[in-house]
């Protein structure tokens, strides 16, 4: 894509009629005194004003073909920007259940818990970043579940907001009064638990009435089915009947992993707590939809599964990119005008011809 182009190239036409104009009338023009020879007149000095006053003619011609290049309207390649083409629908479904809180990812070097990997992970799969090229043309949407399923973000293109939203899924955490004990001891329980089959059910109702040409539930989780209302399988065949794949990451591994606690004298340390992976589930939950399950044991490998889940749903390229063109037709045209004012002023004053 050229960076410079005329807008209106037939006014260029026009420069022809002016040299013509131009050339005919010097061609034409009386001389002012008529006498029987100037012989004596060649000897005479060339002076600067006589200099300038031949060159006032091309001075009129300079400022009226500056005229015609400013018609043409010259532009120049400002920017490229990407014009949305028919993208994939995706809704995000990640798990703040506790079981996230392990502390067996790490980033830049500092031990950090799942769900703050999955997020990292989540904003440059989302944005780009690294080997992520980003989804700018893609449709997202956001459930966080743990005990219950919350739509946190509508299917969106406006990513910046869904990257704030974002910001605000969090692992339940415990209340404490004055004297230290806990007060919201029952529903820190409940929302502690998993919820996937509720999740994948609210993510096929906001997904089914989309038009997009693909549709792709990317769900993260650590646990398996501890609550909720409908089963996981339940979901998946939900996801079949309305042609949407299901990408399930399981995130960690089946084991003894370190947890945050507080110990008696009120500091903070790692205990090791066993968890399990129900990976048996997610895979099922992935090839009935027609999906892939990949497990993400670590930082690098929930980049990798992102980076496979790009290549495997690829949004169409055609006619994404457009060039935006600044107008330059003043830097012609004021400077035209100026020379063919200024010719017109000297040609009345200092160098007027009589008669």
């Amino acid at each position: 894509m050229m960076d410079w182009r005329l807008q209106n190239p037939l006014w260029l036409t026009l420069a022809l009629v002016v040299l013509a104009v131009v050339w005919w009338t010097e061609r034409g023009r009386r001389h002012a005194v008529l006498y029987s020879s100037v012989e004596l007149l060649r000897g005479l000095p060339v002076t600067l004003a006589l200099r300038i006053k031949r060159l006032l003619p091309w001075l009129r011609t300079a400022g009226l073909l500056l005229v015609v290049v400013a018609l043409a309207r010259p532009q120049h390649g400002l920017q490229e920007f990407r014009v949305r083409t028919e993208g994939i629908a995706i809704q995000m479904c990640i798990d703040r259940s506790g079981s996230m809180q392990a502390l067996d990812f790490t980033l830049d070097g500092e031990r950090v818990d799942r769900l703050t990997a999955v997020k990292r992970v989540f904003r440059d799969f989302v944005s780009g970043q690294g080997s992520l090229p980003g989804r700018p043309d893609d449709l997202i949407g956001l459930i966080a579940f743990g005990g219950y399923a919350e739509a946190k973000a509508p299917l969106t293109l406006d990513h910046g907001a869904l990257l704030q939203v974002l910001d605000t899924v969090r692992i339940p955490r415990p209340i404490t009064d004055a004297r230290g004990r806990v007060v919201n001891q029952q529903l820190l329980e409940e929302e502690m638990a998993t919820a996937i089959g509720d999740a994948l059910l609210m993510a096929v109702d906001r997904l089914k009435d989309v038009s997009a040409k693909s549709k792709v539930i990317i769900l993260l989780s650590d646990g398996e089915q501890t609550a909720g209302i409908a089963e996981p399988q339940q979901g998946a065949q939900a996801a079949q009947a309305f042609g949407i794949k299901i990408y399930s990451i399981g995130v960690g591994t089946t084991g003894s992993v370190p947890f945050p606690a507080v110990d008696g004298f009120g500091r903070s340390v790692l205990v090791r707590q066993r968890v399990r992976l129900d990976e048996a589930t997610l895979k099922s939950l992935a090839e009935a939809s027609g999906g892939r399950y990949f497990n993400a044991q670590d930082t690098q490998s929930l980049v990798d599964v992102y980076a496979e889940i790009d290549r495997l749903e690829k949004t169409a390229t055609e006619g994404r990119l457009y060039t935006e063109y600044r107008e330059l037709y003043a830097w012609f045209l004021l400077p035209g005008l100026g020379l063919v004012i200024l010719q017109v002023v000297l040609s009345a004053t200092r160098f007027r011809s009589l008669p």
